[in-house]
């Protein structure tokens, strides 16, 4: 049986659904990549991704593992539609003369898609990076005994945080920052540009993934076919898109981990600024040494695995499909 073409709509539905289930499920995980990624050395307060969690859960309980959740969940749906019908777009007119895509026009398809998706990518790892990573310098606060204000440090720097300290009581009570409060400020203060900051890292990590992520599912899938024309099996979709995602997630790290530290407006002490792509990477070079280009490269894998068998669950299952005939009958019915 021929596999049935996907519409727009329920391309729309199948990633926004798949983007708020994933999101939901491995956000945690997401928020101590972010927090591993910015650590430098002789200044770690988490030792492992475990470490992290568990430090995160005992200081600001079950909700503060969310921080910066909203964004992405909101965003998610936009993200997910544009990456998955830009690759569509781009394969369909790579393959309008009939024969079967090679895989450079596989790579330029996925190259197509992951220029597409910074457009929200990029404002919405902004913002949530900010979020995810304030529990990181309030810990660095406490822990250290100091007041992270290095001189030439950014306006958002001034923002407190609410926390608690870690093995100690309570900090004082302090403003609460939301996505919203610090996109007004980079919007009021630096304009649209503001949002956009690490807009090259992102297409530095993006577009590789993509790349990589796209043709490697496409192939990795075609084993489970019997033939071109059949569907294949969904134990091999699942396992193709976990595969691919991860191989992926772990292959752009060094991309990821300088995009993360471009996109920290806040500053520990003694932290490093970063002017660009190229000084950031010959900095942490220096400084860290090559290890650090992986910082975070686990959470990564183990973020991107699931959100990508989650998909190809919400796909196998037709959800997409299923609502718009839902709605269609209704209509019908009315």
């Amino acid at each position: 049986m021929a596999e049935k073409q996907i519409s727009l709509p329920a391309k729309l539905i199948n990633g926004g659904v798949a983007g708020i289930i994933g999101v939901t499920c491995v956000f945690p995980i997401d928020l101590a990549k972010t927090r591993l990624q910015n650590q430098r050395n002789g200044q770690q307060i988490y030792k492992s991704m475990w470490d992290c969690l568990r430090k995160t859960l005992r200081s600001d309980g079950y909700f503060g593992m969310y921080r910066g959740a909203a964004v992405n969940l909101t965003l998610v749906t936009p993200e997910k539609a544009i990456k998955l019908a830009a690759n569509d777009y781009f394969r369909y007119h790579l393959s309008k003369t009939g024969s079967p895509l090679t895989l450079s026009k596989e790579m330029l398809a996925g190259c197509g898609a992951g220029v597409c998706q910074v457009i929200i990518t990029t404002p919405m790892e902004m913002l949530k990076i900010q979020l995810q990573d304030a529990g990181r310098l309030a810990a660095q606060k406490t822990v250290k005994g100091i007041q992270c204000m290095p001189p030439g440090t950014k306006h958002l720097n001034t923002i407190p945080v609410l926390t608690r300290a870690y093995n100690v009581g309570p900090t004082s009570a302090a403003r609460k920052v939301s996505a919203t409060q610090i996109a007004s400020e980079l919007l009021r203060t630096e304009g649209i540009k503001g949002l956009y900051k690490g807009l090259g890292a992102t297409l530095l990590r993006d577009v590789p993934f993509s790349v990589i992520y796209f043709p490697l599912f496409a192939n990795l899938n075609k084993l489970g076919k019997a033939s071109s024309d059949d569907k294949a099996p969904f134990l091999y979709s699942f396992t193709a898109g976990c595969i691919a995602g991860s191989t992926a997630a772990v292959a752009v790290s060094p991309c990821d981990v300088i995009k993360t530290r471009l996109q920290s407006l806040s500053k520990g002490a003694n932290e490093e600024t970063y002017s660009g792509i190229v000084n950031c990477a010959r900095k942490i070079w220096m400084k860290e040494g090559p290890s650090a280009f992986f910082k975070g490269a686990g959470c990564r894998a183990l973020v991107i695995a699931p959100l990508f068998g989650i998909a190809q669950v919400v796909y196998f299952l037709g959800v997409g499909e299923t609502v718009l005939e839902m709605a269609q009958f209704n209509r019908l019915m009315a």
